[in-house]
């Protein structure tokens, strides 16, 4: 079945719970906090057409959507979900790529910018020209680290501070992005550069003994 990537408008609304309810569930999946959310809230993000849905005839695949934070300082691409029946496919990656489209298009001043655990995401964001950084250079938005506190490493985060945790924060500068070597596909470049970061650092990361195992098997393919 084919499947049709857009930027969600009203006539999305109606997914809204249904969009919910899979952010929920993929957080129980994986053990580790998305934000949850309510249905009115991402109401508001699909009305704004600050997100991006995926429909395979009428069923909902896949959503993501766009948060700003510090006025327009910062935005992050956050709730990012594809149906179970559709992982592993390629559209968590054509997801991404259109809502970060999206956020260059209409926060064409801010920094892009994400926490994640999920090294399938880490590669998309490397591909994209995230690269990784200290929570320091994040948004200082205390509303953004709030969204934090329902996940179930929130204690590690508080306890150091909020300097680190299991997430990697990644940014992206999309007015950085022309100073890319040409002479490769910038996405290869981007990867090689991410990879390189983790091997150097690797002993340095927080919970290394979590999840460092996974990253080294990352860094081999």
């Amino acid at each position: 079945m084919q499947v049709t990537i857009n930027v969600a408008n009203s006539v999305h609304e109606k997914y809204a719970q249904a969009i919910c309810e899979m952010i929920e569930e993929a957080a129980n999946l994986r053990g580790t906090g998305i934000a949850k959310r309510e249905p009115e809230y991402i109401r508001k993000k699909i009305h704004k057409g600050n997100a991006v849905i995926a429909l395979a005839d009428k069923k909902l695949v896949g959503f993501c959507y766009i948060e700003n934070w510090e006025g327009h300082k910062f935005v992050a691409n956050s709730g990012l979900i594809v149906h179970p029946d559709y992982r592993e496919t390629g559209l968590a990656k054509k997801i991404k790529t259109e809502i970060f489209k999206l956020s260059v298009k209409k926060f064409p001043e801010a920094k892009i910018f994400g926490i994640t655990t999920s090294l399938a995401v880490m590669k998309i964001n490397s591909e994209l020209g995230y690269k990784p950084v200290t929570f320091s250079e994040l948004t200082a938005d205390e509303t953004f680290w709030k969204g934090c506190e329902n996940c179930t490493n929130h204690d590690i985060l508080k306890r150091t501070g909020r300097k680190m945790c299991l997430c990697t924060g990644m940014v992206c500068d999309p007015s950085q992005l022309s100073n890319i070597p040409v002479k490769k596909k910038k996405s290869v470049v981007y990867w090689q550069q991410f990879k390189k970061f983790l091997k150097t650092q690797g002993n340095h990361l927080p919970m290394k003994n979590a999840i460092y195992p996974r990253i080294s098997k990352m860094l081999h393919k």
